[in-house]
């Protein structure tokens, strides 16, 4: 008889002992699966907190324009990035802020007024320090965004936004420090800064609630075409690109001193936790696979004494050893088939919950509305794909390839006289 065949006339005639080495696979194989799973779904959630949280890194310096910045925001390292100008402006056809305690702004060069208001030039409002960390939030409409760099809008503090009676939509005009230029900007957001006003007396300009941000094109026309910024704030994927971050700021600004720090402490926290559970599921992993081939292995051993009789009939009628270790293996294999089946339906009822209670939530950053609350990243969905189910299939059919050959080195060193004399 064909020794397939024969495997399969064996497993419907030792039933009970074929079903609890099929409880034995599914355990093994729900396992394997679900290690797979987590080192997937960790592997996209580390992916993710790069995009939303990454590492911010700030770079000051003299030289340091918004081009130099634009280019070097293009890099492929570098997923946002947010120059910061910073200027004095003039109020057309709206009050600003005065400080009490006496005093006054005084007199410019030629009996003009001095600048009333103080500028931020900005591309990102979302890379704000102040925002991103919360001290300071949007009341009202949005920040400026990378799509405004051609317009002209501003975000102003709701004190100023309060004396004025300005909202999102209404036209805000600023003029330059020399009177000489005027823009027409349109409020786009109200935001909040927790800045108290200083007791003592201090100029307009430096008052919190006249700072105002406008994208750095308006900046730009109002600052005289001056583009040197303050900083430039760049976000990465992760810690390790900074150095190439370093090396291309250092080609860029031409060897001159400037200031790169590195703030990764929230890449850090978020990302710590998923990289422990990766590393937790990469063991599980090789431990299951390790200690599958372990057991399995013993329990084919002790199936295989108990069939020295049988083993010892065919070997009497002439089968060869080979075939009977094929027997041995295919009995296995067809029972770790079905054993794989059975783990993805158990994975796809208890993906869920699991991925829950494994995956830790990393806050995403506010992404419409700079300077709100964080809001928790859900974990990602535990789902077997194709090349899981695969990797699956593979290790359970070496496992039980393994945890028959190697109990078939007894079978090979049988000889059918002395088992069927032991037996008698």
């Amino acid at each position: 008889m064909n020794f397939v065949k024969r495997a399969g006339t064996s497993l419907r005639a030792r039933k009970s002992k074929a079903a609890a080495l099929l409880a034995v696979f599914v355990v093994l194989c729900t396992l394997l699966l679900g290690g797979f799973l987590l080192q997937g779904a960790t592997a996209r959630q580390e992916a993710e907190v790069q995009r939303r949280v990454g590492v911010d890194v700030t770079v000051r310096g003299e030289g340091l324009t918004r081009h130099l910045a634009d280019r070097l925001g293009g890099s492929e390292r570098v997923h946002r990035y947010n120059p910061v100008l910073s200027l004095r402006a003039g109020a057309r056809g709206f009050a600003p802020l005065r400080s009490e305690g006496g005093g006054s702004d005084g007199a410019g060069a030629g009996g003009g007024e001095q600048p009333a208001v103080a500028l931020n030039g900005v591309r990102d409002f979302g890379l704000l320090l102040p925002f991103s960390y919360g001290s300071a939030r949007i009341t009202a409409g949005r920040g400026v965004a990378p799509g405004d760099a051609d317009r002209d809008v501003v975000v102003v503090e709701e004190r100023l936004a309060a004396r004025n009676g300005l909202a999102p939509g209404d036209t805000l005009r600023l003029a330059s420090a020399d009177g000489e230029r005027t823009v027409s900007a349109t409020v786009v957001g109200v935001f909040r800064d927790p800045a108290p006003d200083p007791a003592r007396w201090t100029p307009s300009y430096e008052l919190p609630g006249n700072l105002l941000y406008v994208p750095v094109r308006t900046a730009e026309r109002l600052g005289a075409g001056a583009s040197e910024v303050r900083e430039a704030v760049f976000r990465i994927g992760a810690p390790e690109q900074a150095e190439g971050l370093h090396s291309a700021a250092e080609r860029l600004l031409g060897g001159t001193d400037f200031d790169f720090r590195v703030n990764d402490k929230a890449y850090r926290d978020q990302v710590r936790p998923v990289q422990r559970v990766g590393a937790f599921a990469e063991l599980i992993v090789w431990l299951v696979a390790v200690a599958g081939a372990l057991i399995l292995g013993l329990v084919v051993l002790s199936q295989t004494r108990e069939r020295r009789e049988e083993l010892g009939v065919l070997l009497s009628m002439g089968e060869r050893k080979w075939k009977l270790v094929g027997q041995l293996v295919v009995e296995v294999a067809a029972v770790a088939v079905p054993a794989v089946f059975l783990a993805v339906l158990i994975g796809r009822v208890a993906g869920g919950p699991a991925g829950d209670a494994l995956l830790p939530r990393a806050a995403d950053e506010p992404a419409a509305h700079p300077g709100t609350a964080p809001a928790p990243v859900d974990p990602p969905e535990l789902r077997a794909g194709a090349v899981d189910v695969g990797r699956v299939a593979g290790i359970a059919l070496g496992i039980s390839l393994v945890a028959t050959v190697v109990p078939g080195v007894g079978v090979l060193r049988l000889h059918p006289r002395s088992i069927l004399a032991t037996d008698t």
